[in-house]
């Protein structure tokens, strides 16, 4: 059992719970802790790196895609974030990306299908809000696997990529301006051995995920038992079911170890 959840989503990205709502819902999922990792966004209303909300510690985090130097794309996650002028600026060109991305999308959308989708570009947007626009359209066919399986996933006709950072820029940004720095779901990349030599540069390698089919987690523990990364791990949380994957207590003691050092 889990005592804290590192890697949850909200509405300021592409999730479903507002982030005053995840203290609770985390506790109700026995919790001692949960990250607001969401994608290209900074929590301005955590006051601090670590915050006390209803009985659970909330971990100011972020998600942020990076390119490698193969062209691949893989997650960092960084925990502890006290925001940088650097990565603010950055969090703003990839909000204004997204949303001239997402209108790319909904105009291809919609004049794939002959629909009008009922969203418009916005701070955070995702391609799980058009998958949902789409899901819920009356004249659509299309669930919200559908959308990402036919339409918008990668290599589909209205597929439109983001403009991201590099490896090593991302990692600048969220080194700077977090204690720990991590790779995110390595078995989830279509080359998992590449994405983990990238972990040697990192501070974490998220060891616990809901895959939903079997990886070779025995990887990651060679690789942990010969570096001093620390382990991470968490639900992914689109949704309100928190838990589902996370960190053992003292994995968690160590990854809050590390945030209170950098704070200090």
């Amino acid at each position: 059992m889990p005592v804290a959840d590192l890697h949850v989503h909200t509405t300021r990205s592409d999730g479903q719970l507002s982030p005053t709502a995840v203290p609770a819902v985390a506790a109700d999922a026995g919790l001692d802790a949960v990250a607001l990792t969401d994608h290209d966004r900074v929590h301005a209303d955590l006051d601090g790196p670590l915050v006390e909300r209803a009985g659970v510690t909330v971990i100011s985090g972020i998600e942020l895609r990076v390119e490698t130097d193969t062209g691949a794309r893989v997650d960092l996650l960084g925990y502890g974030v006290t925001p940088t002028d650097a990565l603010r600026r950055e969090c703003e060109r990839l909000a204004a990306d997204r949303r001239q991305r997402a209108a790319a999308m909904i105009d291809c959308v919609e004049d794939h299908l002959g629909i009008t989708l009922d969203v418009e570009p916005f701070d955070g947007i995702g391609r799980p809000h058009l998958a949902r626009a789409i899901a819920t359209h009356p004249g659509c066919q299309h669930d919200e696997t559908d959308a990402f399986e036919t339409l918008i996933g990668r290599g589909d006709p209205c597929y439109r990529p983001r403009a991201v950072p590099s490896f090593e820029r991302g990692r600048r940004l969220l080194t700077d301006a977090c204690a720990v720095v991590g790779l995110a779901h390595p078995f989830r990349y279509d080359d998992p051995e590449m994405a983990l030599t990238l972990a040697n540069r990192l501070d974490a390698v998220e060891r616990h995920y809901p895959y939903g089919r079997s990886v070779d987690t025995a990887r990651i523990d060679r690789l942990l038992s010969t570096t001093e990364l620390l382990p991470t791990g968490g639900s992914d949380a689109h949704d309100d079911r928190l838990g589902r994957a996370g960190v053992d207590a003292s994995e968690y003691r160590a990854i809050r170890a590390a945030i209170e050092r950098h704070a200090t």
